[in-house]
């Protein structure tokens, strides 16, 4: 049975011309490496996709190499399975508070325990600001903006760079093609 996975590049930038991936390019990659019912979202390195359970282990590596193989771009990639985007967008901590969803970041560590780290940022005071830690995430609140964002740069540092952001409505996006039919 095939497993649905979400892929999350983190760095890639589709405005300048540094860590340019276009989308099809990506979907590409993806469908040559085995992997099907491949579907990006937005322009900045977000893919759904299907996978025999026998390669979900190592679909980051496998996309990563591509990348850097065939378009000269180094970005890490981190992978969630379906069931991890649903635990996401339900366990979401501040649906009630944020009234800006762009403003409230989903971070994911790049390793599941790296989570961890961001403990010891759960006793600071950030107000208006605010931090939650889930399973597999860590749920930022940025209430004046996230190019404002203390906390963020502070859990940013904390991962050493090694996790990538989405804001909720990206999550719930990527979560409605997880959900979806295949094209």
């Amino acid at each position: 049975m095939a497993k649905k996975l979400v892929a999350l590049l983190r760095g890639v930038n589709n405005i300048g011309s540094a860590n340019r991936v276009a989308m099809a390019d990506l979907r590409v990659i993806v469908e040559d490496l085995g992997f099907r019912d491949v579907r990006t979202l937005l322009n900045s390195g977000n893919v759904v996709f299907s996978t025999p359970d026998n390669r979900a282990s190592n679909a980051a590596a496998r996309i990563e190499k591509e990348l850097a193989s065939r378009l000269g771009v180094a970005c890490s990639v981190t992978v969630l399975s379906g069931n991890e985007v649903a635990a996401v967008v339900r366990e979401n901590p501040f649906g009630e508070v944020a009234d800006d969803p762009s403003w409230l970041l989903v971070v994911v560590p790049r390793v599941p325990s790296d989570r961890d780290r961001l403990k010891p940022l759960l006793k600071k005071r950030w107000g208006p600001e605010a931090l939650a830690l889930g399973k597999r995430v860590a749920y930022l609140w940025c209430a004046n903006g996230v190019g404002r964002s203390m906390l963020w740069a502070a859990v940013d540092r904390a991962l050493g760079r090694s996790g990538t952001a989405r804001n909720i409505s990206t999550m719930t996006k990527l979560l409605a093609l997880v959900e979806g039919s295949a094209r």
